[in-house]
């Protein structure tokens, strides 16, 4: 059982920067890949942005540039810096992991981003 959970959301204004942060824990040895994922209202979940263990990324295209995400193995943490954010980007964040048994609805309860002025 993996367990994820999220901080570092909040109010922001456009222009602005956030971090967000995934803490990850129960059997981390099984984790492949962690990502995040984000819903805006009235919208499907996509992926933001999704990281392996060996360091590999991947972003979604619109993103790349403002987003980047990290990962402190030794912490079992992942980050998500946002930058020059955006009233677009405002959505519930949530934190997801592939396990390398291939199961991936693993979930972390979301945090609340919202640029507005």
């Amino acid at each position: 059982q993996v367990q994820l959970v999220e901080a570092g959301g909040g109010l922001v204004q456009p222009g602005g920067s956030l971090r967000l942060s995934c803490a990850a824990s129960g059997s981390i040895s099984s984790i492949y890949v962690m990502a995040w994922y984000r819903q805006a209202p009235g919208k499907q979940r996509e992926l933001v942005a999704s990281i392996t263990t060996g360091g590999t990324t991947n972003y979604a295209g619109s993103l790349k540039g403002r987003f980047t995400i990290s990962r402190d193995n030794a912490r079992n943490t992942v980050f998500l810096q946002m930058n020059n954010l955006k009233p677009e980007d405002t959505a519930v964040y949530y934190c997801n992991c592939l396990l390398f048994t291939g199961e991936s609805h693993i979930w972390g309860q979301g945090t609340q981003v919202t640029v507005s002025s």
